[in-house]
């Protein structure tokens, strides 16, 4: 049997994941905790420029993160133990809800409509992520049985 293995995944391919997922976590530090919450998401990419962009209540925990917070979508395959996983890092800022570019941009079109009147977005610094790639398992009969 071939042993399990990690590789990083290079830039371009981790910005593909988290554009082609729509659910990660947004995680942060609050009353000296770690917290790490579901949100869906949306992606958006301007020039150089990354954002995660989300949607929730105001006056919520997610509302009054701090300004460091680091967000994470992954893929888990059980059956085969292999998976991949994507972590931005940056700094959280309010947009204005009113703003037309806004909707437009950065609407994640949350699951959950009611009360969403808080526009974040993440402004993402530093993208990372690696995949785990799945032991090879070994045949357990050996061919001589079948003939």
């Amino acid at each position: 049997m071939t042993e399990a293995w990690l590789d990083a995944l290079p830039y371009d391919e981790c910005l593909a994941l988290l554009e082609a997922n729509e659910v990660g976590r947004i995680a942060f530090t609050t009353e000296g905790w770690p917290a790490v919450f579901p949100v869906n998401y949306r992606l958006v990419q301007t020039g150089d420029r990354v954002w995660v962009a989300l949607r929730t209540r105001p006056g919520n925990v997610i509302e009054r993160a701090p300004l460091k917070v680091a967000f994470q979508v992954d893929g888990v395959d059980p059956f085969h133990h292999q998976g991949w996983s994507v972590l931005a890092r940056g700094t959280l800022h309010h947009i204005d809800s009113e703003s037309n570019e806004a909707h437009e941009l950065f609407d994640p079109h949350p699951w959950i409509l009611a009360e969403r009147d808080s526009w974040l977005t993440i402004d993402a610094f530093i993208i990372s992520g690696r995949r785990l790639h799945g032991a090879e398992p070994e045949w357990a009969f050996h061919w001589e049985a079948y003939l």
